[in-house]
């Protein structure tokens, strides 16, 4: 009923032809064509029922649409069909489309009731139940032996037994001393993040995005970007995708392909006072940085003055990295890492185990890999209606 609702108002429209010509040929819509459908969709939509649409004809179109393409559905999202519209939250590009109308017709918009979202690396989290942990005189003796201990595995040992002590002093504003004062053993031990974040998630979920981006997302994200208009910011990670002996600037193929997938999510305006929207190589230097193997580490924490934790590559060049560190309130915690993927890994885990929100500038694109790559808070964190078309997009493409 509501697939056809939606074929015979696409069908009737000019435009509407060439949206079939391009899901039929890729399984999937370019921006443009998705819009150019929304825009047919809501004009019908409004003329059927008026400026100020029910939520239950939104509804009904949005489930026309994923019915009719059945690629264009989002398998995460409850009914798959949420990026289109999402009946909670009064969003999605249905929603917005109806409000840009709205606006330009000079009727004012409803008022919505916006369901409650979490800041996933915000959250409370409770140590798995294999650790047991320490409290009071004996969780003093642990941090003190672990100050002076030379022997890694003592070290780690007793960060297992402190994890719970330790969440509570990142979720503590009044804190006189940072997490990395009270814990600097982060700044000279690799794999502390990688541990914390295990004992938050266990080892299943601490290891996907290692076992799942490099076979898995890496080619679809790569895949997808080449069918988007010319740009000389992604055409240039492309070409370091397969580098040449004489491509001595650009990033690594991992690394490239991981600021594709921002590319995809760039920035977007967010907030009541929108903040000013920068390009996704803008936001690139809020993901990853780079000083050649000799320079001054110093200098450069000194000068390093965001709040948001960051990928520091150093090396011989962009594409040959020696050492990886996450730069947390100026200070460098190594990363265990030896490549790209793994170092963005343990980027991203920083976060949760700091308990830091997401870069603004990184928002969608971090919101991408946590619930899509990691499936960390499926259904609880919000989602935009271009994360989850890129997911729909992504998942259901075969390379």
């Amino acid at each position: 009923m509501f697939l056809k609702m939606v074929e015979d108002v696409l069908k009737a429209n000019p435009k509407g032809e060439e949206i079939f010509m391009e899901y039929n040929k890729t399984k999937t819509l370019t921006d443009g064509k998705r819009k150019q459908m929304v825009n047919i969709l809501v004009a019908d939509m409004i003329e059927t029922h008026g400026r100020i649409p029910p939520s239950s004809a939104r509804t009904n179109y949005a489930l026309g649409i994923v019915t009719l393409f059945p690629y264009l559905q989002d398998p995460y999202s409850e009914n798959g069909y949420e990026h289109y519209y999402d009946p909670v939250g009064n969003t999605g590009y249905l929603a917005w489309r109806i409000k840009t109308v709205q606006r330009n017709s000079s009727v004012g918009s409803q008022s919505y009731s916006r369901p409650s979202y979490q800041d996933s690396p915000r959250s409370r989290r409770e140590a798995l139940p294999d650790v047991e942990q320490l409290f009071g005189d004996e969780c003093r003796e642990a941090l003190s032996t672990m100050r002076h201990s030379t022997d890694e595995s003592v070290v780690k040992e007793r960060m297992r037994a402190t994890f719970q002590y330790r969440q509570k002093l990142v979720r503590d504003k009044d804190a006189s001393m940072s997490v990395l004062d009270n814990f600097p053993r982060f700044l000279d031990i690799p794999g502390l993040i990688d541990q914390d974040f295990a004992m938050m998630f266990g080892d299943e979920v601490s290891s996907r995005f290692l076992a799942k981006w490099p076979t898995f997302f890496k080619p679809r994200v790569i895949s997808d970007c080449r069918t988007l208009a010319p740009n000389q910011y992604a055409e240039e990670l492309l070409s370091a995708i397969e580098p040449q002996p004489e491509d001595i600037y650009g990033w690594d193929s991992d690394m490239s392909a991981i600021l594709l997938l921002l590319h995809l999510l760039p920035p977007t305006a967010r907030g009541q006072k929108k903040t000013a929207k920068i390009s996704s190589a803008q936001a690139a230097n809020h993901l990853v940085r780079y000083i050649p193997e000799g320079a001054s580490l110093t200098t450069f924490l000194e000068r390093a003055e965001t709040k948001q934790p960051f990928l520091l590559c150093i090396g011989e060049q962009k594409n040959k990295i020696l050492k990886f560190y996450i730069i947390i309130d100026q200070k460098a915690v190594p990363c265990k890492a030896q490549t790209s993927v793994a170092a963005f890994d343990e980027l991203f885990k920083a976060h949760y185990v700091f308990s830091l929100s997401y870069d603004e500038a990184l928002s969608n694109f971090y919101t991408f890999v946590q619930t899509t790559v990691y499936n960390i808070d499926i259904g609880v964190t919000k989602e935009s209606p271009r994360v989850k078309e890129l997911r729909a997009r992504l998942l259901q493409h075969n390379i």
